[in-house]
């Protein structure tokens, strides 16, 4: 007589109705994990939802015994009130997504958190901070610290009076997750090693919405592609340091690509000290100022085919003071931007389509609608090796603005087509002050060369 698995039938059974409420790749993915060989069900290790008593010790029980069996965890639908966990090596632990919801229990701690483990894999759980307080210790509704291959998928965070997801030193993968209602950040990571963060939802946290930092200068490599970035507050006040919906710090070789930011106080991406970053092919909406940054002591940066729709300055590659210097701004088109931002103007003001500094070609990029500058190229003594070259620019205040403050270095500014600029096509400026006529074709400073650019009104 062939053996018949009956707790595999029984599984898929359960799944099956539960799979009426989800795509059907999503259902599938879910019946495969859950019906690895060996598996485990919660109420088997005595962990049932909807009791409305702590579970704690019975969850982390139930963790640690299919740990040691080797098995994976499957949740049922409902609801788990719990607190403090703490998830060994191999934990592997499968829900229903959208409906097991492991709900904080509060009392001074965090919801969950591992530490020197490997291989920790979540999927399909809703972690719900209920916006209780966090304890001292950590700042993240779930605090991963040196895990190695971390994988969390198709999960939903919400309700974290602090971080949603923190993980600090960690590699692996967040994958199609939802994070909402965090007080500070909804994902932040900490001198990631090997981390991707694609194709999630992050949306209305109070501080910043993905956040890639280190604490010291050095190579990160993060991956931050295909996420969703949407109502990102400031709430911490500031003039950048908060309100981004990709935020990059100290990080280096960081990949920005494909994400859809919208509706942040700040900026949609903003990469401070990162060198070698690329930022390519995101959408930008309404940012409440510089949609895109690359600044301070950043060597190399790749800002390329993006759309930015809304804000105070479309691009800004600043700082050569600092040492922000070397990159390449290519085929971004940039519209509607507008004077009016979160804070007092400061330096160069609102308005401005893409200003940069040093060792830069600007080229192949569309601006339209910029009330102050088009182009800003150098700010005052600084400005070093400026190429601006078959760009469109058209009604915009001044078209290109370019430093002539006595030492500059050397700026191209070739090929372009500028239209219906009302203060001037191209001219140069000492900082704010405007100080000479129109530039194309002239030869007025040995450092410009001004040829071939098309201008009409």
């Amino acid at each position: 007589m062939a053996f018949r698995d009956t707790s595999v039938l029984n599984r898929r059974a359960f799944l099956a109705g539960s799979a009426l409420c989800l795509s059907s790749a999503s259902a599938n993915a879910l019946v495969q994990i859950a019906e690895m060989r060996g598996s485990i069900e919660a109420p088997e290790l005595g962990l049932l939802p909807n009791t409305g008593t702590d579970q704690t010790q019975q969850f982390q029980s139930a963790v640690n015994r299919a740990v040691e069996n080797g098995r994976a965890l499957f949740l049922p639908a409902g609801i788990y009130p719990v607190a403090n966990l703490r998830f060994p090596s191999g934990s592997l632990i499968v829900g229903i997504p959208g409906r097991t919801r492991l709900v904080y229990q509060g009392g001074g701690g965090l919801l969950a958190r591992a530490e020197g483990v490997s291989n920790i894999g979540l999927t399909g759980i809703t972690f719900d901070g209920a916006n209780r307080t966090i304890g001292e210790f950590t700042e993240g509704l779930l605090h991963f610290i040196g895990v190695r291959n971390l994988t969390l998928e198709n999960c939903e965070i919400a309700g974290s009076t602090r971080t949603g997801l923190l993980v600090d030193r960690c590699s692996g993968r967040i994958e199609n997750c939802r994070i909402s209602g965090a007080a500070e950040a909804g994902i932040r990571s900490n001198e990631a090693d090997g981390l991707s963060i694609i194709g999630n939802t992050v949306a209305d946290c109070a501080n910043g919405g993905i956040w890639v930092h280190r604490w010291r200068d050095g190579e990160d490599n993060t991956i931050v592609s295909g996420n969703r970035v949407e109502r990102i507050g400031a709430k911490y006040g500031g003039t950048g340091q908060f309100g981004n919906g990709i935020n990059v710090f100290r990080a280096h070789g960081v990949t920005v690509s494909n994400n859809k930011v919208s509706d942040c106080a700040f900026s949609a991406i903003r990469s401070n000290a990162g060198s070698n970053v690329q930022i390519v092919g995101n959408t930008c909406l309404r940012s409440g100022e510089t949609a895109i940054y690359s600044e301070f002591g950043f060597q190399g940066a790749l800002i390329s085919s993006n759309i930015v729709d809304g804000g105070t300055m479309g691009i800004s590659i600043a700082n050569f003071m600092d040492g922000g210097r070397l990159a390449v701004c290519s085929n971004n088109l940039i519209r509607n931007l507008t004077t009016q931002g979160p804070y007092k103007p400061e330096v160069a003001g609102f308005g401005i389509g893409i200003a940069a500094e040093a060792d830069t070609t600007i080229t192949g990029n569309v601006i339209e609608g910029a009330p102050r500058f088009g182009m800003l190229l150098g700010w005052g003594p600084y400005m070093r090796n400026l190429v601006a070259s078959q760009n469109i620019v058209r009604q915009c205040g001044t078209g290109i603005a370019v430093s002539v403050v006595e030492g500059v270095g050397s700026a191209v500014i070739s090929g372009n087509i500028i239209q219906g600029s009302e203060n001037g096509a191209i001219t140069g400026y000492r900082w704010l002050d405007k100080a000479t006529g129109e530039l194309n074709g002239s030869d007025e400073f040995p450092s410009l060369s001004v040829t071939g650019n098309q201008i009409s009104a």
